[in-house]
């Protein structure tokens, strides 16, 4: 999370809405939700990036769970949506492109 805040500080931006991951749960049901907001998923896991295309049909839920999900079996932290693009985890280069920084 201090990394993404420490990214986002540089950058112009509004949060519509924020919730504390440590105080307010999200499980696999509440993520699928957040998720079909969405048309793109970038999720980052270690030093890896993957994204997901979710306008299409063919989206598996149980992919995009496994993304989202940390393994608590919360949502993992920080997951930000942005226009139509949901960011899961942190990575600098995702955050740049989505951001445009």
């Amino acid at each position: 999370m201090q990394k993404a805040q420490g990214f986002l500080g540089k950058v112009a931006h509004e949060f519509v809405k924020t919730e504390d991951a440590a105080k307010v749960r999200k499980g696999p049901a509440e993520a699928l939700e957040l998720a079909s907001k969405a048309k793109k998923l970038v999720a980052a896991k270690g030093k890896g990036v993957t994204r997901l295309d979710l306008g299409k049909k063919g989206a598996n839920p149980e992919e995009i769970t496994s993304l989202m999900m940390g393994p608590t079996g919360n949502m993992r932290a920080p997951t930000l949506l942005v226009g139509d693009t949901l960011l899961v985890g942190f990575n600098e280069e995702a955050y740049t492109e989505v951001f445009g920084a």
